[in-house]
């Protein structure tokens, strides 16, 4: 009889993971196949939070006997909380994605206070994971994830998953019952066909189609138990039931730190629809945007990331301008969000974009490929908007040594975690100027990656055909070459963005001469440092008795 420990087979480095607060902290984007350029299924997921690290987890799969068993772990504390049945066969997962190009993320909204807690031992996490190494399709990973909670009990709080395979992509809303019941309230909508959704941490599910089962689904107490709870009228239409107004009544700070971001994502989508801020900016009274919007064009992968590459650019609310962004246009305020003055609460702005984000990923599913070769898994860690995806194809046997190295504590040129931290905090100091030579290089390893993964889909499928053990691995050679190469030349970035600006001088010739040239600061920036300190600046004579400053 074998025991098998979710804690080897979901995160090493669980304690140091999770240990962070993770409030806020994530953004999904989903595109149904219909709306991508190639019909590709696509999600996004990143994962925020402070003092975040995660390695890229790989699971090989395999085969049990009756009788196995799964330890769970918590993910918090690294203590054994539970232990399940194992099932007779499991499959390969790499990252969120496994062999039948299923995938999974999700964004947590926390919901009510009456739902924290609860007697189960089954958490987000061990939902995710465990889905995904027993599901071949989205609907089957919604029934293996609502069937875990249904066995065993439900610990987290509030979560937002985004389920997708090789055909369809579906977005879940789900939270416990906590002290007031066994088991969890949740619903299911399946993206429609030609269009995209996207969740931040706060739930979006407001009207439901009780009559199409076929696109919908949920539990069978999904309403009787927020009437039971009092959030709903035992009088009130079915039609009228909202899951957002019953498990995650909106607040000023979830619009302005959640909704806004989903503001962002469709409004980058489907410009014309003129989505209004008013909503997301907390205006009384404000329309909520749709669960599903139809972008203006269809989604490529490089499109899919850069949605998920903004600091609301081309907005009144960029966050690279400002006195706040500082005299050389930083987008991210340092934590903590909140700040009070004279009675006043105030917030930053919370972009898609952030310092934070401890990894992230694009799935792609394409159902017009054998599996191994369809699913491609584009990953990378830290902030999205100074980091570089990387394609891992679905059939690699084994992950990348750069991706699986590392904990948040150590510094560690062989981890990719802290090459990429490296360089992006380099660049927070001085991002005007060195955000530029990031892009470069970013442009450049994306570009190939994008124009490899064209020849290698070619090849792979040759040899599908003719000898599928070189075609495993052929793509494990590529994925796990490919990733180190690219982390490779984020350390060779790293090194050269540091000798050019070493001392906030810019060297722009690789030789001792001409001198560099001192950055500076910007005009506005010099003005107000003579404004706030007058007379101290001044390079002037000044008469006897004048106040020296």
């Amino acid at each position: 009889m074998k025991r098998i420990s979710l804690l080897k087979v979901t995160f090493a480095f669980v304690l140091l993971a999770f240990a962070a607060p993770r409030t806020n902290a994530c953004t999904n984007v989903l595109v149904s196949a219909g709306a991508s350029a190639d019909g590709s299924v696509m999600i996004s997921y990143l994962a925020d939070a402070g003092g975040f690290m995660d390695p890229l987890y790989y699971y090989p799969g395999g085969t049990y006997e009756p009788g196995d068993s799964v330890d769970i772990i918590d993910w918090h504390y690294g203590t054994l909380i539970g232990r399940i049945p194992q099932v007779e066969r499991t499959y390969r997962v790499i990252g969120n994605m496994n062999e039948h190009q299923v995938a999974i993320g999700e964004t947590t909204f926390t919901g009510r206070d009456e739902l924290h807690g609860g007697n189960g031992f089954i958490d987000y996490g061990a939902m995710m994971y465990i889905g995904l190494q027993r599901s071949k399709t989205a609907r089957e990973a919604i029934a293996v994830m609502t069937g875990l909670v249904e066995a065993h009990g439900y610990k987290s709080t509030g979560e937002s998953f985004s389920i997708a395979d090789k055909n369809e992509a579906w977005i879940m809303e789900f939270i416990g019952k906590g002290e007031h019941g066994e088991g969890a309230v949740w619903v299911a909508a399946r993206v429609p066909d030609g269009y995209i959704a996207a969740h931040a941490n706060q739930a979006r599910v407001r009207q439901i189609d009780w009559n199409d089962t076929e696109n919908w689904m949920w539990s069978d107490d999904l309403v009787e138990f927020a009437v039971e709870m009092g959030w709903f009228g035992a009088d009130q239409p079915r039609e009228e039931f909202s899951f957002v107004d019953a498990y995650n009544p909106l607040t000023c700070e979830s619009l302005l730190l959640c909704e806004g971001r989903v503001w962002s994502v469709f409004r980058n989508a489907a410009p014309e629809q003129e989505f209004n801020p008013e909503y997301w900016r907390c205006v009384e009274g404000a329309e909520p945007y749709p669960l599903f919007v139809k972008p203006a064009n269809k989604i490529t992968v490089q499109a899919m990331i850069g949605l998920v590459r903004d600091h609301f650019h081309d907005s009144p609310y960029y966050t690279a301008e400002g006195f706040d962004a500082g005299p050389f246009n930083n987008p991210y305020r340092w934590r903590p969000i909140y700040f009070e003055l004279d009675d006043q609460k105030y917030a930053w702005p919370r972009t898609i974009s952030q310092p934070q984000t401890g990894f992230s990923f694009i799935s792609q599913s394409r159902n017009f490929l054998p599996d191994a070769i369809g699913g491609i898994f584009w990953y990378s860690v830290d902030d999205t908007y100074s980091n570089a995806y990387m394609p891992l194809y679905v059939g690699s046997q084994r992950a990348p040594i750069s991706l699986t190295t590392g904990n948040v504590v150590d510094f560690d040129w062989d981890s990719a975690f802290w090459v990429f931290n490296l360089v992006a905090n380099y660049a927070y100091g001085l991002y005007s100027y060195i955000i530029v030579d990031i892009k470069e290089v970013q442009l450049e390893v994306e570009n190939r990656s994008h124009a490899m993964t064209k020849a290698v889909d070619m090849a792979a499928k040759s040899l599908y055909e003719t000898d599928k053990d070189m075609m495993y691995e052929y793509l494990t050679d590529f994925s796990v070459n490919n990733a180190e190469y690219t982390v490779q030349r984020w350390r060779e970035l790293g090194y050269h963005i540091f000798s050019k600006y070493n001392d906030r001088y810019i060297r722009t010739e690789d030789k001792l001469r001409p001198w560099p040239q001192g950055v500076g600061y910007p005009e506005n920036f010099f003005r107000q440092a003579v404004e706030e300190r007058p007379g101290y600046f001044d390079v002037r004579w000044r008469k006897p008795g004048e106040p020296i400053k």
